[in-house]
């Protein structure tokens, strides 16, 4: 229990060292980490095969349960098909039960980029009032002033900035590499539609 005021008491003091401006950058840490947690876990493809072959075995009842987002895609392509025929219709019925899908990959990828952006704006915005009250206190010749001064603006402006490249730097690589494997299962959408289509029209 000590252990633990005493981390938030530590916590706080970072905190304070930086300002006003260090609350909102750790809320953009919260909402951000929770963001990029929630893709990574509601990205999950199922199946490493490819698209073709993911058709051929659901199909042929090789396999029957879905593992993933795109093994579900599979499976409801199919079973339109199977209700609806292959009519000129039958894409458009697809595309409607991929909806769901195509949003829930898109979740949160324009917040995680916002707030990327925005992080070290908001460290710059509390670089500068750091620099600011180093000039007053330059000005008021408070060169040794233990509870501010020209120490407690330059360190109130590093803190800033370095909350805000903590927050920008993960959030750009992680979303980055998420926004790929989101593309990537936007693309197989796409990709199961041209398939079970033309296999339908086919036969």
């Amino acid at each position: 229990m000590e252990a633990l005021i005493l981390g938030f008491e530590q916590f706080q003091e970072y905190m304070n060292s930086g300002g006003l401006v260090m609350w909102p950058l750790f809320i953009c840490v919260v909402v951000l980490w929770y963001a990029l947690g929630y893709r990574f876990y509601s990205l999950n493809r199922g199946s490493n095969a490819s698209v073709r072959n993911l058709v051929r075995k659901f199909s042929e009842g090789i396999r029957k349960k879905p593992k993933g987002m795109i093994d579900s895609a599979v499976l409801e392509a199919l079973s339109i098909v199977k209700i609806h025929g292959q009519t000129k219709d039958t894409r458009d019925y697809i595309t409607d039960a991929f909806n769901a899908h195509s949003v829930e990959i898109i979740k949160y990828s324009k917040l995680i980029m916002t707030i990327v952006a925005a992080a070290p704006l908001i460290g710059l915005l509390g670089t500068v009032i750091g620099m600011i009250e180093t000039f007053d206190s330059l000005a008021d010749a408070a060169l040794f002033s233990q509870s501010g001064g020209i120490a407690g603006g330059i360190s109130q402006a590093l803190f800033t900035t370095q909350l805000g490249l903590v927050v920008a730097v993960p959030g750009l690589i992680i979303g980055n590499l998420l926004q790929r494997k989101a593309d990537k299962m936007l693309m197989d959408l796409e990709q199961i539609k041209d398939i079970v289509c033309i296999k339908e029209k086919g036969e």
